[in-house]
């Protein structure tokens, strides 16, 4: 348990973000034609609603891919406490998370957009202290 104690909060940040986009990814494709039919109705107003479908696909792979990076990082921290996979998957949710913050803004979410902030906020302590 040496990289928990030596490393708790960059493993606990990665735990969290992990288990937000692995939770998200899991609803998106389990239930796909709901997510994008909920998101088409959210985006009538804004320029991005006849991209929806495109868009949305692109968010579940970004999704995918910082949780692969997240989980690969937190294997390398755990066996030889180098943190450039973990900083790479903290930093594609960084980017995640601001596709999702645009979208929100374009549509005039702007509750949803300033719950953003708070996962935007954890993911840029969590690259802080990835890359130091």
């Amino acid at each position: 348990m040496r990289f928990l104690s030596n490393h708790p909060a960059e493993i606990l940040i990665l735990l969290f973000l992990t288990i937000t986009f692995l939770v998200s990814v899991f609803e998106k494709t389990t239930d796909w034609k709901g997510n994008v039919h909920f998101i088409k109705e959210h985006f009538k107003l804004s320029p991005l609603k006849n991209y929806v479908p495109f868009l949305l696909a692109i968010v579940l792979l970004t999704e995918i891919f910082a949780c692969i990076f997240m989980g690969i990082g937190m294997y390398q921290i755990y066996t030889s406490e180098a943190k450039e996979y973990a900083l790479f998957g903290v930093s594609l949710a960084a980017v995640t998370l601001l596709f999702l913050l645009i979208g929100q803004r374009l549509a005039k979410d702007y509750p949803g957009a300033m719950s953003l902030a708070v996962y935007f906020i954890v993911t840029l302590l969590g690259v802080f202290l990835l890359n130091n």
